[in-house]
């Protein structure tokens, strides 16, 4: 998940630690751009797996935020179809109308 600045001073700021130690713990630099950091399974470190839920959930990344909406996931049928196999959680739950998703997808270009 990529990460503007205003993003991790929000989250520092949620959890109520150091901008830098934010950085240091939970991000990394790949290919130029600041991504935050994952366990060896995929999770993001922020994620509390005995809870089952994210810690900084009122404050999320947009990329976390509008997830599965993102261009490349409603491109086709066939992507929707390959995300929702991997995501057991898309396609579930509360119904977005078309607008919404294409509000969506429009905030961040993956």
């Amino acid at each position: 998940m990529w990460l503007a600045d205003e993003e991790i001073k929000e989250i520092a700021e949620h959890l109520d630690k150091p901008i830098g130690e934010i950085r240091l713990f939970h991000t990394r630099l790949v290919r130029g751009r600041v991504s935050l950091t994952e366990y060896q399974n995929g999770d993001c470190t922020f994620f509390d797996p005995e809870k089952r839920h994210c810690k900084v959930y009122p404050v999320r990344p947009i990329q976390c935020r509008t997830w599965p909406f993102w261009k490349s996931n409603v491109a086709s049928e066939k992507k929707w179809g390959e995300v929702c196999e991997d995501c057991p959680g898309a396609g579930q739950g509360k119904f977005f109308s078309l607008e919404e998703i294409e509000k969506r997808a429009a905030q961040v270009d993956i």
